[in-house]
């Protein structure tokens, strides 16, 4: 099993080195391992000094690699966060390095971070889910540079509404429209379990959406913790994956060389 999306420090939001990562997955009997660390160009608040130095990571995972070679895989990775304005810039960073994986994201909208401005959420929840899942589409069709979609429900994580889960039902067109594109250019989606790690918390992942997707014909989808710290890596994994196969799928994918790899299940 692979847990496809985490964070080490090289992202200023986490505080886990690669090796404490690589420590906590070996233990937590993973096979391998993503460190898709951030890329978000003009993030609000933020400048081009915070952008991640790409040939001190490459380094680091270079020399990460060779310690762990042979208990754990290693993989180069990145997360971009698409905005439409950065799009070209984005690409350019994409495409200068080598990665293994290219994990692509909104966590802005409209200049806005939910994480940051909760008063995104001042409307309904349809609306507010309905404009961030448009720009998912808007992003997976103007960014052509990407492996898979990185979680749909982030925009879930922050909402104030009594009940915050997001349902497939509540938005059947554009969660079709996103998931026929996908399958139209050999694309998938994570199913990110960072943002059910509370079990007890009220919020359910909507497993019709991985349904609706098989029953279109998408065949990628793959695990990630977004762990920005070592408790959250491959959190509540047995779980999601009995979810994913009980929706039809034998296998999850990760990436070597912009490639996916398929891990049965």
């Amino acid at each position: 099993m692979f847990d496809c999306h985490m964070h080490s420090n090289f992202s200023t939001d986490s505080v886990m080195s690669m090796v404490e990562a690589c420590e906590t997955s070996i233990k937590s009997g993973l096979e391998g391992v993503a460190f898709t660390d951030h890329l978000d160009i003009d993030y609000p608040g933020s400048d081009s000094s915070s952008y991640i130095n790409f040939d001190k990571y490459f380094s680091e995972i270079s020399k990460i690699k060779s310690v762990y070679e042979g208990k754990l895989k290693v993989l180069k990775a990145i997360e971009v966060g698409i905005q439409p304005h950065t799009i070209k810039e984005s690409l350019e960073k994409v495409e200068s390095y080598p990665f293994d994986y290219v994990l692509a994201s909104v966590h802005v909208i409209d200049g806005i971070d939910p994480y940051l401005k909760r008063e995104y959420y001042n409307t309904s929840k349809n609306d507010a889910y309905e404009r961030y899942l448009k720009k998912i589409y808007y992003m997976i069709t103007n960014f052509d540079n990407y492996d898979m979609v990185g979680h749909f429900e982030y925009i879930i994580r922050y909402a104030q509404y009594e009940d915050r889960s997001m349902r497939y039902a509540d938005h059947t067109d554009i969660f079709d429209s996103i998931l026929k594109e996908l399958i139209k250019k050999g694309r998938g989606f994570e199913v990110n379990t960072g943002t059910y790690r509370d079990p007890l918390a009220k919020i359910e992942y909507d497993a019709a959406v991985l349904k609706r997707y098989r029953e279109l014909g998408g065949e990628l989808v793959c695990l990630g913790s977004d762990a920005h710290r070592v408790s959250h890596i491959g959190l509540r994994f047995d779980y999601f994956s009995q979810l994913i196969r009980d929706a039809g799928f034998k296998y999850t994918v990760h990436f070597e060389e912009r490639k996916p790899v398929f891990d049965r299940i």
